[in-house]
């Protein structure tokens, strides 16, 4: 029965990787044909928004799980040196974080989907603060994470949450932008300020897939 959770543990984790990562890639190229404005009308833009603002749920609520499912696999398979609580509350975490991405969706565009995303901004702040001391603990001390290569996917993974905080702050700008563009329609007025800070946001969503490849091949290659 151990071995047979383990290994449904391993397979979720896989599972949320899948989905973030080949998610992610579908918001891009949505992205990316969003931006063309030449080749498509305003409105076929707006469904295309629409598109991965629904298809975008997908990484966000991946990340979100990854993070409880990665420590309660961490310690099912003896590689995480704490007490049971801490799984416990990375659950609780998880769970508060996951509400807050939906309720912001699902109430986009009011006061209280502002609050939610406030709330999640923070609650990101608290796990990469935790996981850059964790990952930091266990290279210098060998605890609370038994593996090098662990250790190391703990850092990279703080350095996700940086990334995708700065793709949050630099796309705060996208949301007068937008409402400037569908309010005065298509024009290098409108247009170019949008496309700027799409350019500026996308360096971190390059920087986020980066690391996602790289925390991949280390929980493979197991090089440390």
């Amino acid at each position: 029965m151990g071995a047979y959770i383990y290994s449904t543990l391993v397979y979720v984790h896989l599972l949320l990787f899948v989905l973030w990562l080949g998610a992610d890639a579908g918001v891009f190229m949505l992205g990316q044909h969003f931006r063309k404005r030449h080749l498509y009308s305003l409105s076929e833009r707006v469904v295309l928004l629409k598109l991965l603002m629904a298809l975008d749920m997908a990484p966000r609520t991946s990340w979100a799980l990854m993070v409880p499912v990665s420590l309660t696999l961490a310690m099912a398979g003896g590689l995480l040196q704490a007490p049971v609580a801490v799984v416990a509350v990375s659950w609780i975490l998880g769970g508060m974080w996951l509400w807050l991405v939906w309720y912001a969706h699902l109430h986009d565009q009011t006061p209280q989907a502002q609050r939610a995303r406030r709330a999640e901004f923070w609650i990101k702040i608290v796990i990469m603060v935790g996981y850059l001391a964790v990952g930091a603990s266990s290279l210098v001390i060998g605890k609370p994470l038994a593996a090098g290569w662990l250790a190391w996917k703990a850092l990279l993974f703080a350095a996700i949450f940086a990334a995708a905080i700065m793709i949050d702050v630099r796309f705060r700008p996208v949301g007068a932008q937008l409402a400037r563009l569908l309010a005065e329609g298509s024009s290098d007025a409108t247009e170019v300020p949008l496309r700027r800070t799409m350019d500026q946001a996308r360096i971190w969503v390059f920087a986020v897939y980066g690391l996602l490849i790289i925390i991949a091949w280390f929980g493979v290659a197991k090089p440390f």
